[in-house]
Order: C-alpha cells, then sequence, then structure tokens
C-alpha cells in the first residue's frame, strides 16, 4: 500500500480521491508541520500546495520519497533540479484552473472599464456620484491577446460574444489555427499599437520575462487598458508605471507581480490601477479540480503511468534503460529550437538502432525540448504534443536500422517558415548527449551551454580572425569543433566562456568568409 503525505490545505474531494485509490492517506497537522523531516522517511508521496517548500533538504530526508504532487500550476516551492536528480516524479494540475484564469481575466477587464472599485468604495463611504465614474464598452473594441495557448483562446472566443475583434501575438501559433479562431495575427508592436484592451496569457521564461518592457510598452495606443492574470515578471512594473503616469496607458487590471506580495506597493497602490492578490485561481470549483486532477496525477505517476503532467522528466516511469535517448532527443530538441529562432511548423524525429517502443516518447521528449525555451515549464509529456497541436505544429516520427559507425542515434529536424535545423546525436559510454551531426557536416560536440554557430567558406584564416576578434572583446573560446563537407563550406562550433557584445557579433557575420552567424545558449536538461 502506497503511503501519502498531504502537507498543505488540501480540498477534500482531493483527499477523499487519493483514499480511493487504495493508498494510505496522512494529513499533516499544523503543529507537527517543522517535524516534516522527521515524519517524510515513511512516505511514497508528498503533496503539497504553495505554503510547504518541498526542499532539497525534505527531498534527501524522503528515502521513499517517489511523487511530490504540486497542487497548483507553478511548482516555484519544489526544487525540480534536485527531485530530479534523485529520480522523483514532480507532478502538478496545469488545467484544472483554466476557466477561473479566463474569466478572471474579464473580471478584471470588466471591473476596469466600469470603474467598478471606483465606483464601490465611493459608496462604502456613503457617496452617491454618477458622474465621475464614467466607463467605457468593450463593444467594438480591438482585444490584443499576448500568447494563444489554452487560455488565451478560451479569452479569445469569449471575446466574440462582447463583439470584440480579437488580435494575436504568439510565434507559435499556426496562421491556420488562427484563421479557425477568427484571430488576425501581427508582430507584438503592432498589436500594442492597434489594440484598445491587451491581455497577457503567457508562462514566464527567460524568453518572456520583461516581455512588455519600455520599448514594447512606448508603443501602447493611447488610452488603451492593460489586463495581465498571467505571470508577474512578464511586463516590466518600472516601465508600465511609466506609461501609467504618462496617460498614454489609461489604465491596468492586475492579478500577478514580480514579487508576492509586494514590497513596492507603487502599481498596486496607483489609480489608474485595479489589482487583485493573485486570485485567478481562486475559485471553489477550481480549487475542487485542482485537488482532484493533483491525486489522479499522483496515484498514476506512483502505479508507473507515463500518462501524467510531469514537470521533470519521468525517469521512473519511463525506465532506466529509456532515460538516456529521453535525454537525449530533449537535448538536441532544445539546440533546434534555439537555434530555428522562429515559429517551428513541423518535427521530424528519426530514430537508428532504438527501440521501436521508444519511438513516441522519445518524440515527445524532443517536442518537449524544442518549445520548452519559448512555453517554459507548463510543456510536460502529457501536454506536448498537445500544444504542438494547438499551434499547428506537425510531428513526424520514423525508426531505422543501426546507423553506420554508431549503436544508437536520434536525429532532430525542425523546420520553420523561414528555413530548417537537423541535428543528430548520441551518448557514449559516459552516458552523455553529443551532437555527432549537424544538417551535412559531421562532428562532435556536447549541446549545452553558450554555444556560437558558424557557417563559412572552407578558406585560410577564419578561425585567426574569429579568434582575434573575441579576444579583444574579452571572449574566451573553451571549445571549438570545426567539419567541412568538401564543397568549400565549412561548420564552426564554438563554445565561448563569456557573452560577445552584440558589436563583435555584428563584425564576425559581416566577415566576407561567414555566410551565417548565430550565438544560441542551450540549457542543460
Amino acid at each position: 500500500m502506497h503511503r501519502i503525505l498531504i502537507a498543505d490545505t488540501l480540498n477534500p474531494a482531493g483527499i477523499e480521491a487519493l483514499r480511493a485509490s487504495g493508498a494510505e492517506v496522512v494529513v499533516l497537522a499544523a503543529e507537527d508541520k517543522p517535524r516534516l523531516l522527521e515524519i517524510i522517511p515513511d512516505f511514497d508521496a508528498l503533496v503539497v500546495r504553495s505554503s510547504t517548500k518541498v526542499t532539497d533538504e525534505v527531498l534527501e530526508a524522503g528515502k521513499r520519497l517517489r511523487v511530490v504532487g504540486r497542487a497548483g500550476i507553478g511548482v516555484d516551492n519544489v526544487d525540480v533540479p534536485a527531485a530530479t536528480d534523485r529520480g522523483i516524479l514532480v507532478v502538478n494540475a496545469p488545467t484544472a484552473n483554466l476557466i477561473s484564469a479566463t474569466e478572471h481575466t474579464f473580471a478584471l477587464m470588466l471591473g476596469w472599464a466600469r470603474q467598478i472599485a471606483g465606483a464601490d468604495a465611493a459608496m462604502k463611504q456613503g457617496v452617491w456620484d454618477r458622474k465621475t465614474f464614467v466607463g467605457q464598452e468593450l463593444q467594438h473594441k480591438n482585444l490584443g491577446v499576448i500568447g494563444f495557448g489554452r487560455i488565451g483562446q478560451q479569452v479569445a472566443r469569449r471575446a466574440r460574444a462582447f463583439d470584440m475583434k480579437v488580435l494575436g501575438f504568439d510565434p507559435f501559433l499556426d496562421p491556420a489555427v488562427a484563421r479557425e479562431l477568427d484571430v488576425e495575427l501581427m508582430p507584438l508592436v503592432d498589436l500594442l499599437a492597434e489594440s484598445d484592451v491587451v491581455t497577457l496569457h503567457v508562462p514566464l521564461t527567460d524568453d518572456t520575462r520583461n516581455l512588455l518592457s519600455k520599448e514594447e510598452l512606448r508603443h501602447v495606443k493611447p488610452g488603451s487598458f492593460l489586463v495581465n492574470c498571467a505571470r508577474g515578471g512578464v511586463v516590466d512594473e518600472e516601465a508600465l508605471l511609466e506609461v501609467l503616469d504618462s496617460g498614454q496607458l489609461a489604465g491596468a487590471a492586475i492579478d500577478v507581480f514580480a514579487e508576492e506580495p509586494p514590497t513596492d506597493w507603487r502599481l498596486a497602490q496607483h489609480p489608474r490601477v485595479v489589482a487583485t492578490p493573485h486570485i485567478g485561481a481562486q475559485t471553489k470549483e477550481a480549487q475542487k479540480r485542482i485537488a482532484l486532477e493533483t491525486a489522479r496525477m499522483v496515484t498514476s505517476a506512483l502505479e508507473g503511468s507515463l500518462a501524467v503532467s510531469a514537470v521533470n522528466l519521468p525517469f521512473r516511469s519511463a525506465g532506466g534503460r529509456a532515460q538516456p535517448f529521453l535525454q537525449l532527443a530533449e537535448q538536441l530538441g532544445r539546440v533546434a529550437g534555439a537555434y530555428l529562432q522562429g515559429r517551428p511548423k513541423r518535427l521530424q524525429v528519426d530514430l537508428w538502432g532504438v527501440d521501436e517502443e521508444l519511438r513516441v516518447p522519445t518524440s515527445i521528449a524532443a517536442l518537449r525540448g524544442a518549445l520548452t525555451p519559448f512555453l517554459g515549464d507548463t510543456i510536460n509529456y502529457v501536454n506536448a504534443e498537445s500544444q504542438a497541436a494547438d499551434r499547428g505544429i506537425e510531428v513526424v516520427r520514423s525508426t531505422h536500422q543501426k546507423k553506420a559507425g554508431y549503436s544508437h542515434v536520434v536525429g532532430v529536424t525542425l523546420v520553420g517558415p523561414d528555413g530548417e535545423v537537423s541535428v543528430a546525436g548520441t551518448f557514449f559510454g559516459d552516458g552523455k548527449p553529443r551532437v555527432v551531426r549537424w544538417m551535412d557536416f559531421r562532428l562532435e560536440f556536447r549541446p549545452a551551454g553558450r554555444l556560437l554557430v558558424l557557417r563559412n567558406q572552407d578558406v585560410p584564416g577564419v578561425v585567426g580572425r574569429l579568434g582575434a576578434l573575441l579576444g579583444d572583446d574579452g571572449v574566451n573560446i573553451g571549445e571549438i569543433h570545426l567539419a567541412r563537407d568538401g564543397h568549400e563550406r565549412a561548420l564552426a562550433v564554438l563554445r565561448l566562456d563569456q557573452e560577445p557584445s552584440a558589436e563583435v557579433l555584428e563584425k564576425i557575420a559581416q566577415l566576407p568568409e561567414i555566410s551565417d552567424a548565430r550565438l544560441i545558449e542551450v540549457a542543460q536538461v
């Protein structure tokens, strides 16, 4: 019998579902929380919300621990890398608050448009003031939706009921899907310039942090307002204060902040802002769904199912033999996604000398890797394919006989509207992923870190000029890998210890021998 410890308050429906699975369920009493390290060794699974911090120390103490269930979306309070190192699966409930977040977006939108908060505050003070609180209608307004995942699409559909025109920005949404939704896709700055209302529905990743910075916000349509029910940090709060103070942005409705709770209350208390304390998922229905979905994920994970919403690699459910192939495929997907620099339309995964049964999970791992730089931890083994389908990304899988020279090879080809990248790799005795082919070039390098990828003419002196330019910029070359194809074309992959300046990168790109130069940052899986 599995033993499950619930460390935070959980909706009773989730507790009942866990018990119905046959597991022994223990709810940690408030007075026993300081003794978590003493108690956790006897449990197979731990369920938390946001209060309990699942640190490396807690995971180390959990000798039997196989699963951590986070009742919600974010996993900021869970040390995911430490859990992964120990083979502990971290699962969450990524879709349970879909409707609540969608409806809260409109609650904030309508609340600001009709000045509900100000009018209510006046009434509470006994002031009857109809003239001050003149609102505006949503009908016939342009709604700019940034991020067209499930929540963004639900918001777009509901906006139709208000007779709003929906504009969209999502680099990974296929135009055909946009047409089905009757959404006009456009560049971000154009969307900001044409939208009367802008709403964000993107995760917080390295690529989306300060997505709306000072540069972008200066393009907002005068008199428009902004709604953020996504994540704190996707909007530069200082820049937002500037456009609010200047009056270019008429107002904002905000549920999430870069720091929660804020230590700087200027934005939340701004007279042009309607603010709520991150309550987008705080509905009775959502809390019940979160509890039930988390219970289902935890019990499925304990049973060894791969069909769980995992935010880290499912080592246990996939089995130790599969782990290196999944890691390799995801790492190659990250490389291809970083290099493509645009919305992928097609992902092809080719396997040589790899068991047929690994064809699907390996391709999902590659897809997860290709989309993670843009969509963050919302991508996992359950939703990678559906997220790709939502964005019109085609996934193709093929298996082949063993490739000459290697026991097994995984190949990833990512195709975008402006080109494609094809990379293949394997792992050797140390189990670490290695690239062994880039496009038509054969070479070997580790697919992680700060990589400068160059295509150039196969002529003398190129490496020397590169070294001089980078050296003058204070950039050290940690590794250099070279290849040529016999047709006077060459490829160089340089691992850099420091990030070169934009000016030096421009000089490198303008060298007559260089046909293409791209700097990519690839995180290690």
